[in-house]
């Protein structure tokens, strides 16, 4: 009997693909490029316990266990690279976080709809943008010589600031770019849950005499509470997970005390120093604690909230 029904779901399952087998073939790319660069590599975690030496290959390098864990946690680097990876995610989280939902719920109040039409358009055009011109950008707009910023503070009579030579600056730049870049699209999760609310809701406030700040307060606000929370969910997943690509690109040896974070530090061990067994452990490591961070916010959050991602 069990038999017979397992065979009864498969053809049913069958004849589903089959009826939809162009919808499958279009996710053969996406299925391809989470095999090639996510599920394969894999293997290469061994290296993390390896004293790694490509021209040995796996069979051939030195098994040396939790050395390379250990000689990270020993370093010097150790401390700097956590410290800041934290920070500068926290204070992403703080400063950052709630700028998509503020911009989502202005482009809700928007009565034009070609104005609104246009303000989104503009507001996500720097996620498009590469990274590299980002900061070039960045670069060209701090210059101490051309650089805009410093034109302005020239007319009230402030000497020329190398911003990016300044370690008590790197911090505030790179949030505020972050902030400039990801806003705008990270709005789109935002509206597209505000636009799913019952426009009811908003009509029975009015004739109740509420206000547009009411309504964002009593109906808005409470309607996309649950996406809130899933991307904080997942925000928190990703506090070790800096953009170290913008870092790389925007730092110098002057400020690595606030600028070298984990992945910077992976990027110098691994591809500049050959160091592939030290850079694969540090790897690793942000990746468990990552899953530790992403596991307990999601647990918090179900049972506080009864809201999760699984």
């Amino acid at each position: 009997m069990n038999g017979s029904g397992f065979l009864i779901r498969m053809k049913k399952r069958g004849r589903t693909i089959l009826s939809f087998k162009h919808l499958y073939l279009m996710l053969l790319p996406f299925f391809a490029y989470y095999v090639l660069f996510y599920i394969l590599p894999y293997r290469g975690l061994e290296i993390a316990f390896l004293d790694y030496k490509p021209l040995l290959g796996y069979a051939g390098s030195k098994w040396v266990g939790m050395a390379n864990f250990v000689s990270y946690f020993k370093s010097m680097y150790f401390a700097r690279t956590f410290i800041n990876t934290i920070l500068l995610n926290i204070y992403g989280i703080v400063f950052g976080f709630p700028i998509p939902i503020i911009l989502a719920i202005l482009f809700n109040e928007l009565r034009n709809k070609y104005f609104r039409t246009m303000s989104q358009t503009i507001s996500y055009i720097p996620n498009f943008i590469s990274t590299v011109v980002i900061a070039g950008l960045v670069v060209n707009f701090l210059s101490p010589s051309a650089g805009i910023i410093n034109i302005i503070l020239g007319k009230f009579g402030v000497a020329p600031i190398y911003f990016l030579s300044k370690p008590q600056f790197f911090r505030t730049i790179f949030i505020t770019q972050g902030i400039w870049a990801g806003a705008g699209f990270g709005s789109i999760i935002y509206y597209s849950s505000i636009c799913s609310i019952d426009a009811e809701l908003y009509e029975a406030a009015a004739i109740d005499g509420a206000g547009r700040f009411q309504q964002t307060l009593r109906i808005t606000l409470p309607g996309i509470s649950r996406t809130i929370a899933i991307m904080l969910i997942l925000a928190m997943g990703n506090i070790l997970a800096s953009n170290t690509d913008m870092i790389i690109l925007l730092q110098i040896p002057a400020t690595y005390t606030t600028s070298d974070v984990i992945g910077s530090y992976v990027y110098r061990m691994g591809l500049r120093q050959n160091n592939f067994s030290l850079a694969t452990a540090v790897g690793l490591l942000n990746g468990v604690i990552s899953l530790v961070l992403v596991t307990g916010a999601n647990f918090i959050s179900k049972r506080v909230g009864d809201v999760s991602i699984y």
